[in-house]
């Protein structure tokens, strides 16, 4: 049996004049995992963007954070009893997120 194959595409996040390097949390404990999520994500006007990246291993560390704190969140699948509580904290903190298997 093979393995489904996960198409993602993540759209641009909507620009402000003052934002020009978009705020990306990666939270898990795989960091190069988490970075190649980041490959292909759109660039805003065609033109090369640095990201302002934050990692942190531990998912309880997402209750910390402000709303909105983030224009994208990339987090490690977290236990089924956790689920909730991490989702949660995803669309408080992040315009966009995306959860990932290792």
């Amino acid at each position: 049996m093979s393995c489904p194959r996960i198409s993602v595409c993540l759209a641009p996040v909507p620009s402000s004049p003052t934002l020009r390097n978009p705020r990306i949390l990666l939270g898990g404990q795989h960091q190069p995992t988490l970075l190649r999520h980041l490959d292909g994500w759109p660039r805003r006007k065609g033109k090369a963007t640095a990201f302002l990246i934050q990692f942190v291993d531990e998912v309880a560390a997402l209750a910390g954070f402000a709303d909105d704190r983030f224009d994208l969140a990339v987090i490690q699948a977290p236990s089924a009893e956790n689920a909730a509580d991490v989702i949660g904290h995803m669309t408080r903190i992040a315009r966009q997120g995306l959860i990932t298997r290792r």
